[in-house]
This record gives structure tokens, sequence and C-alpha cells, in this order.
């Protein structure tokens, strides 16, 4: 699957800071996303990312399996 600047991810397991909502910094080789609670960011694969994400919500809020 295929995300675009300012998705919003819903991952499987939750963050430390007990959120679970991430968005989309950096498309590329690589994906980077930020924690929406506390801004923490990571960056993954493309296929690390497929592997954690449970829902997507883009930008103009229409929710994506």
């Amino acid at each position: 699957m295929t995300y675009s600047l300012g998705d919003i991810i819903i991952s499987k397991k939750k963050h430390p800071c007990g959120n679970d909502k991430w968005e989309v910094v950096r498309v590329g080789a690589d994906y980077k996303i930020k924690c929406t609670l506390c801004e923490r960011v990571v960056m993954l694969s493309p296929s690390e990312l497929n592997k954690i994400v449970k829902k997507t919500v883009s930008k103009d809020n229409n929710e994506r399996i």
C-alpha cells in the first residue's frame, strides 16, 4: 500500500506514550512517521510499515483499510 504526506496511520500496537496514531512526514525509499501525541519520529522501510498498520486515515479524513 502507498501512503502520502499527511496521512494518519493507526498502528496495531500502542506506542509507549499510549498513542496509536502516527502521521506520515516523509515518503520515498523509506517512510518517516511521527507520533501524534509525543512527536517521536521513526523511520521504517515499506515492508516494516505495512506490518504495523491497522488502518489508514487520509488527509481528508476518509478511512482506508
